[in-house]
């Protein structure tokens, strides 16, 4: 906290503007930070985090830092103007009091504290206050540090002056309350590490020159403490840079804009450059707020790429009447954008706010990266020409996509009158009650027809490996035969025609084999879901199957395990079983002397530590070596088997691993593998 900053005086309690009471939060936590899980958990850490980083987007803070330590407490330290301390008009108590302890009092409330400001829900800190055991802040103001604790949102003291200090700044330690985010006993879920260093990390691009620093001093040993600092003199444009680490940039510089827009009382700022890969990616914020679902701002800067880029290759002759215009789809393959405006007054649309609905940042961001971009268009001729050429392929691309597409999603196929021959499909017509099973092979493919319920489970096997979606463009994905079968099985179409409300099948079951083999065609599937099917994963449909790794008999006992510490587990059993059995049939026999039974016991005890004497286990590889009943009793049985449900957590992350693994670069796959080999486990060699 060292922020000498004359504006301090001008930062009082006249600015902390209140709305409502407090009480309803610990009542309904889930309004008011989305769950009471691991993902609110750390929503207590952005929200207490946005109120430094609002600081930062002032221009009056230029560090903050955020510490996790022992017991759940986090810290969250900045050198901004520290809250005020003096006596609030209206609640007639400290200004930090009344912030802490009232729902809606802050500085982004009215007056001209915070032209601009984030915060998740825009509830604050009171929310992090309610929802905690204790809190305790400390604010450097003026040359003196005050302070307050409390508890479960309740003051333990009026504010207290406790000495000197230098600077300025707030620091906020808290300690979520088990009666909120534990389970029955008291036991919350631990913080994730690497998703608050990955929403951190994104913080410190979005606001340049900031340094963010963040600590894991959860450990007692302080060997084990972990440190990251973040500082990004680049902004977004480093940010692109950072996206597009593990792919090949089609032209060198990246493109860059920023400005301000008076009328609308908006800043905006942009950065682009296009890659050679197939999927766009598109992160677009508003108040350094993450719009999943993009909005108004991202809809305007869609308008002015197409419009630009349609405008630019007209006039150089680059586009040709045969080819037709620019369609969004082609202009958006490849390309890597972050959009980040910040808005006096942003209207989110729903509670997590993933949507911008202000009118006004359209018409904004329309009008300043159209203007922007044709000048950078114009002054680099060379870089203009490769985006041109990318683009002009992507069209192309296109054209025999669409006829591709024609020919597979023809009208009967839609309506599901022309299924796939290969697709053995249930009785029911019912999506709810139905399920389809897609395996390896003829072999598994048969074993699985014969031990399924054909009222409502459907079989669909595939031949060998399906295409790398990821390495291959629409018109030759659609010529594999493997691929246009699923897609006609599934019955929602696909790319422009896709439509979710077609799904055949409300449970999409993955089942290959436990070897290497099953887990590439398991990884091909997940690329094609996750790039041309998302929103049957985003709609939790699809699943992956855990057949048993082992069949463990002994004598007519039979058990099926599915990893090695079950298998473990059951052969432990097995033996402790056999040796009790044997000492007391050895207690029973008292004809020999103590000597002769404690030999003839030390010789039984060795024959118990040969673990698998006696134990025939059998080891699958394949779904097609058990039988129909057994596969019906460990795999498809609703009743006994073990599914996985498939979830997109990380979009971004999600992105760069499917890039990274199934994409054309080597060289970034080669240091994944190195990376995790040591943490695979089963891995068949």
């Amino acid at each position: 906290m060292a922020n000498n900053n004359n504006s301090n005086n001008n930062y009082t309690a006249k600015d902390i503007y209140v709305l409502e009471g407090l009480e309803p939060v610990r009542k309904r936590p889930g309004m008011y930070i989305g769950s009471t899980g691991i993902d609110g958990l750390h929503h207590l850490i952005w929200e207490v985090a946005d109120n430094s980083i609002d600081e930062a987007m002032g221009g009056y803070a230029k560090n903050i830092e955020v510490v996790l330590l022992p017991g759940h407490q986090v810290r969250v330290v900045d050198d901004g103007r520290g809250i005020p301390v003096d006596i609030h008009k209206q609640t007639k108590t400290s200004a930090l009091e009344t912030v802490l302890t009232t729902l809606h009092a802050g500085g982004k409330f009215g007056g001209e504290s915070y032209k601009i400001s984030g915060g998740l829900h825009g509830v604050g800190v009171s929310v992090v206050n309610a929802l905690s055991k204790n809190l305790r802040v400390e604010v450097c103001r003026d040359g003196y540090l005050w302070v307050q604790e409390y508890k479960k949102g309740k003051p333990s003291y009026k504010v207290k002056k406790t000495g000197k200090c230098e600077g300025s700044g707030t620091s906020v330690t808290f300690e979520p309350d088990p009666e909120i985010f534990g389970d029955k006993a008291g036991d919350m879920p631990d913080y994730d590490w690497k998703h608050i260093l990955s929403h951190l990390r994104q913080q410190a691009y979005l606001v340049k020159g900031l340094k963010l620093t963040v600590k894991d001093q959860r450990e007692k040993d302080s060997h084990l403490f972990k440190e990251y600092s973040f500082y990004f003199d680049g902004g977004i444009k480093s940010y692109v840079s950072y996206l597009n680490r593990d792919l090949k940039p089609v032209h060198s510089s990246v493109f860059y804009a920023h400005r301000d827009v008076p009328e609308n009382e908006m800043v905006v700022e942009m950065a682009l450059q296009y890659t050679d890969d197939l999927q766009p990616r598109e992160m677009s914020f508003a108040n350094n707020i993450y719009t999943a679902e993009g909005g108004m701002h991202l809809t305007g800067f869609r308008t002015a790429l197409t419009r630009t880029l349609n405008d630019y290759g007209r006039k150089n002759g680059f586009i040709k009447d045969a080819d037709g215009n620019f369609l969004g789809d082609d202009v958006r393959e490849g390309l890597t954008v972050v959009l980040s405006v910040k808005i006096r007054e942003p209207q989110f649309e729903g509670q997590t706010k993933a949507k911008l609905g202000n009118p006004e940042a359209r018409t904004s961001t329309e009008s300043v990266f159209g203007e922007t971009f044709a000048e950078f268009l114009e002054e680099n001729p060379q870089d203009a020409r490769q985006m041109i050429e990318k683009v002009l392929l992507a069209l192309r691309a296109r054209k025999a996509a669409k006829a591709a597409k024609e020919s597979v999603l023809r009208k009967g196929a839609l309506e599901g009158l022309t299924l796939p021959g290969k697709l053995a499909d249930c009785s029911s017509k019912d999506p709810e009650d139905s399920e389809l099973f897609i395996v390896e092979g003829d072999s598994a493919g048969g074993s699985c027809k014969q031990g399924r319920d054909r009222r409502f489970q459907a079989i669909l096997p595939l031949r060998g490996k399906i295409m790398n979606v990821e390495r291959a463009r629409f018109d030759k994905m659609l010529s594999s035969k493997e691929v246009k079968a699923l897609v006609i099985a599934l019955g929602t179409a696909i790319a422009d025609d896709f439509n979710i409300a077609k799904l055949r099948y409300n449970k999409i079951i993955i089942a290959t084999d436990a070897d290497v083999d099953g887990s590439h065609i398991r990884t091909l599937l997940l690329t094609l879901f996750f790039r041309y099917f998302k929103p049957i994963i985003e709609g939790g449909f699809l699943y992956i199957a855990q057949p048993p790794l082992y069949k463990i008999q002994f004598g007519k006992n039979i058990k099926y395990a599915y990893d090695d510490a079950e298998k473990d587990k059951y052969v432990a059993e097995i033996a402790k079983t056999r040796k009790e059995k044997a000492e007391v049939k050895a207690e029973a026999e008292e004809k020999e002397e103590e000597e002769s039974k404690e030999e003839t016991a030390e010789e039984e005890e060795t024959e118990m530590d040969k673990r698998y004497s006696g134990i025939v286990i059998q080891r699958y590889k394949g779904l097609g070596e058990m039988n129909p009943p057994q596969l019906w009793e460990t795999t498809m049985d609703p009743k006994n088997r073990v599914l996985k449900k498939v979830f997109i957590d990380e979009a971004e992350d999600a992105n760069r691993t499917f890039d990274i693994l199934m994409g054309e670069e080597v060289a970034p796959r080669k240091l994944f593998i190195q990376t995790h080999a040591k943490t695979v486990e089963n891995l068949d060699i």
